[in-house]
């Protein structure tokens, strides 16, 4: 029996039911519950146990259903979205947030446009909340179509602090052709507001015409989830140090070989700045990085941590240059974020 709009169903796996209240496709129905949350649910896993027809000769549908649903959408249908629009980069999801600022020149009272962006060949299906991380407010839910962004709402100022941990969930299908399974995504990220309010956060893109803010919440089929934190919270998750010592390189104690941390930051090098311009601190920087690469190339399977912080990355870009020139046999790659926060190079020697 195919499933109609107004079928009450249960869930063939997990507890509970609902209404059917939107047909996303031949696969995915949004059954609302008993609270009036509407969740993107497979077909196979729903048991229809009343049909709209019986409904309606027991009940007289309320005016808020019976309103519902004169706004669902059509079924969408295979043909809306052609093969030939896929690209080979668009197999591995790739998914956004985005906002826009309705003024830019007014980032300090101007209301801003939010966006979800599906760069990739697969239908999505969402769901998009703000919360506490226990308790969440579903913001919107629904279906987004392959390569394609859609509009969320348009958030005032006094909103932002609202959003401060989104969480995003999705799930990933094609429609009328064999596909790759995907994982489902759960993503949870912290948005800092006061990135809305500085005119640099806003970037050219590939999305929109206009320069955007951006948090790329899946990235090659990995769930990404980067969390914005401000400049003290980094600052402090990166001057936690169980030792100083006086040449400011300390080692701490695990059951793997000792990594040897390396604090770059020019103000953990030198103590008097004074009459130095940018250039030469870089220098300073770069030359404290080759000297501590030159102490340690004879040690094979040697870990060092370059702790560059995130500012502008050019001191991390100019040492990932000459990781690649003057040490090409050496591995490096981004330091755990937990310990360091996203401002390191961890370099094993080879």
């Amino acid at each position: 029996m195919a499933i109609k709009i107004g079928d009450r169903v249960r869930f063939l796996n997990a507890t509970g039911g609902g209404t059917v209240t939107k047909i996303i496709s031949k696969e995915l129905v949004e059954v609302e519950d008993e609270d009036g949350f509407g969740v993107p649910t497979l077909v196979r896993e729903c048991v229809v146990v009343e049909t709209e027809d019986t409904i309606h000769t027991q009940e007289k549908p309320k005016e808020k259903a019976k309103q519902k649903i004169e706004e669902i959408l059509p079924e969408p249908k295979a043909e809306e979205y052609h093969p030939e629009e896929e690209t080979k980069e668009g197999e591995k999801i790739n998914f956004y947030l985005a906002f826009l600022p309705l003024d830019i020149k007014t980032l300090s009272s101007t209301s801003y446009e939010c966006y979800l962006i599906n760069d990739s060949n697969y239908y999505l299906a969402y769901n998009i909340a703000s919360g506490n991380g226990r308790m969440a407010y579903s913001r919107s839910a629904g279906f987004i179509q392959p390569n394609t962004k859609i509009f969320v709402e348009e958030l005032k100022k006094e909103q932002l602090n609202d959003i401060e941990t989104m969480n995003v969930q999705l799930m990933a299908m094609k429609q009328a052709k064999a596909y790759t399974i995907k994982p489902t995504y759960d993503v949870q990220i912290k948005i800092n507001a006061v990135k809305f309010y500085k005119l640099h956060s806003f970037t050219e893109n590939d999305f929109f015409d206009d320069p955007a803010l951006l948090f790329q919440l899946v990235k090659d089929d990995m769930a990404k989830g980067e969390e914005e934190i401000n400049e003290n919270e980094l600052a402090k998750a990166i001057n936690q140090k169980e030792t100083k010592l006086a040449a400011r390189v300390w080692k701490r104690q695990s059951n793997t070989p000792d990594i040897i941390e390396i604090d770059l930051h020019i103000n953990q090098l030198l103590d008097n700045l004074n009459g130095l311009s940018n250039a030469d601190m870089l220098q300073y920087q770069l030359d404290k990085f080759n000297e501590t690469m030159k102490e340690n190339e004879k040690k094979k399977g040697q870990k060092i941590v370059f702790i560059h912080g995130k500012g502008d990355g050019v001191l991390r870009n100019e040492i990932l240059k000459q990781l690649k020139n003057k040490y090409p046999n050496d591995y490096s790659q981004d330091a755990s974020f937990r310990e360091y926060g996203f401002g390191a190079t961890m370099v094993t020697i080879k």
